[in-house]
């Protein structure tokens, strides 16, 4: 609200307020706030309680104010993360209702006037779940509906996690309801605790405020904080679900090695990732400029600015400087292709971002396990990447990833190492990968090649730091280019050439039975065909007889006896 000759922006804007003879006299987050707040020393005063509308407007989504149409019968409040980022001028697709009963009628009454799916929460909570499905691919909008956890709405709001998510909107006229000045604590960029026993009452909310602090770039209130590592070792009562949901948000979200090293400094991880604990002050030789823990948040720290350089109009909203300038000039063309593989998650629930972040966080787990020095004092770690992959695939498993995704962080890990021996071997040779070496990179890897790009440019990055030279990174994001040229523009020619012969015709014309040998000649022949020494069927068929012949040290005679 503004006076006729001043732009500024009203103080009391979003709040309630107490007015004696038009003169405002205090103010509240709530109605009876507000009243309570005059009569402390205005007790014998009946004063005007009214709400001043937020400056600007506030605006909703759509969907927002369909619920209001369905539910226009009844006392129906949006609720947390919708409303704060509505403050903040931000869009959200994660809508909260609250209301004092029925809640799962009203979810049902949304949905089908919506025409979206819904299902129940919890029906002991009155708790239901309405999911609309964007067209075109577009992020699905979640609303749930659940009734008061508390006699009204101020105590309800009160009970809650963090006082910027304890504000709601009244769906009926639009006022703001504050009980716990979360207004202030949004505009002064606090992470504050609505209660003293917030994080004890529900320990995840541990992780929920270093996400939000790292999302929202806010700071973290002192004693929010002292509550955080207080409730720390109550994160194993909490289940294995909403830990990892709340891990992979982290993950999804922005500047995740701040949030990772919080995170490690309150002492999340022997209840959330323990395999993570013994990376901390290993040490590693050359070229590696930090130890094994800050090299892997300098991954993912690279991994992310990565992500942001290649993003469709990352040019202008990516890094700036040359690492990133002739990075965007190598892979800029495949932005889109990028963009729409990290769309396609292998699990509604989670992006392959965050899994691939995922993989990142643990592509060195088993370095402290794998550890040698030889006799000149060299470090080593020799078979870190298979034994990691298998670590992470255990992890994966206790988290309840699908198979899917265990199988891709577990193909992503146990190859982390390929980009940077293809990139080592074109320094030293002075050529490209060829035609065999990139059959063999995306026989190995599949639709996950394109995330050992992706890794392997962060782990250079996150391995040398500021010693990493414009042209050590030029061949790493040339041996990228080339992979990815061939995965998205010449697939025919050395990802996936077409089959010129199969297992049957390898059987009769070399006398083989069926077996592994079978498929090892067929691979034979698609490397071959890679490399460009195979172009036809006949090509194919003499090179699989001198190959068995060479394998078998003498001569293979169609129709003889394997």
């Amino acid at each position: 609200m503004r006076g006729p000759d001043d732009n500024a922006p009203s103080p009391y804007a979003g709040r309630w307020v107490a007015r004696l003879q038009g003169r405002i006299i205090a103010h509240g987050g709530t109605p009876e706030a507000a009243l309570r707040a005059a009569q402390a020393s205005r007790h014998k005063e009946r004063p005007e309680i009214s709400f001043i509308p937020a400056d600007p407007a506030l605006v909703f989504s759509p969907l927002v104010h369909r619920v209001a149409q369905v539910a226009q019968d009844q006392n129906v409040y949006l609720v947390g993360g919708a409303v704060r980022d509505a403050l903040r001028g931000g869009v959200s697709h994660d809508f909260d209702f609250s209301l004092p009963k029925d809640a799962i009628q009203l979810a049902r009454r949304v949905a089908g006037a919506l025409g979206a799916d819904f299902y129940i929460l919890d029906e002991s909570f009155d708790a239901g779940r309405v999911i609309v499905q964007q067209p075109a691919g577009g992020p699905r909008d979640v609303l749930d509906f659940s009734a008061f956890r508390a006699p009204d709405l101020e105590a309800d709001l009160a009970g809650r996690d963090f006082t910027i998510n304890a504000m709601a909107v009244n769906l009926r006229d639009w006022t703001v309801m504050d009980p716990c000045n979360g207004v202030s604590d949004l505009r002064t960029r606090w992470i504050r605790a609505c209660s003293a026993t917030a994080m004890e009452d529900d320990p995840i909310r541990v992780l929920r405020a270093v996400r939000l602090a790292a999302a929202l770039d806010f700071r973290i209130e002192s004693e929010t904080r002292r509550a955080m590592k207080r409730a720390v070792s109550f994160l194993p009562a909490v289940s294995t679900e909403r830990r990892r949901d709340e891990l992979f948000k982290i993950l999804d979200g922005a500047r995740v090695d701040t949030a990772l090293r919080a995170l490690e400094l309150l002492g999340v991880f022997p209840y959330l990732l323990p395999e993570l604990s013994a990376l901390k002050g290993g040490k590693q030789s050359a070229p590696h400029v930090y130890d094994v823990w800050e090299h892997t948040l300098s991954v993912i720290q690279s991994l992310e600015r990565i992500l942001g350089t290649l993003a469709p109009g990352g040019e202008e909203g990516g890094a700036t400087g040359i690492l990133p300038s002739l990075l965007r000039l190598g892979l800029g063309r495949y932005e889109e292709q990028l963009a729409a593989h990290l769309s396609r998650p292998l699990n509604p629930d989670r992006t392959l971002r965050a899994l691939l972040l995922f993989a990142a966080l643990y592509h060195d787990v088993a370095k402290p396990a794998t550890r040698s020095t030889d006799e000149n004092g060299r470090i080593h770690f020799l078979g870190h990447d298979q034994e990691g992959a298998r670590l992470a695939a255990d992890r994966g498993r206790a988290f309840n990833l699908s198979s899917d995704e265990i199988a891709r962080v577990h193909t992503v890990i146990e190859n982390h190492l390929r980009l940077s021996f293809l990139a080592n071997r074109m320094a030293t040779e002075g050529t490209p990968p060829s035609g065999r070496a990139i059959h063999r990179f995306f026989r190995d890897a599949g639709e996950a090649g394109v995330d050992l790009v992706l890794l392997g440019l962060a782990d250079e990055m996150g391995t040398r730091g500021t010693t990493l030279t414009a042209e050590s990174w030029t061949v790493f994001v040339d041996v990228g280019r080339v992979l990815l040229e061939n995965f998205w523009e010449k697939p025919a020619q050395a990802v996936a050439p077409r089959a010129l012969v199969d297992g049957q015709v390898v059987m009769d014309e070399y006398g083989l039975v069926q077996g592994p040998q079978v498929g090892e000649v067929l691979e034979a022949i698609r490397a071959a065909q890679a490399a460009g020494e195979v172009g036809s069927r006949e090509e194919a068929l003499a090179f699989g007889r001198r190959w068995l012949t060479e394998r078998r040290g003498g001569e293979l005679g169609a129709g003889a006896d394997p």
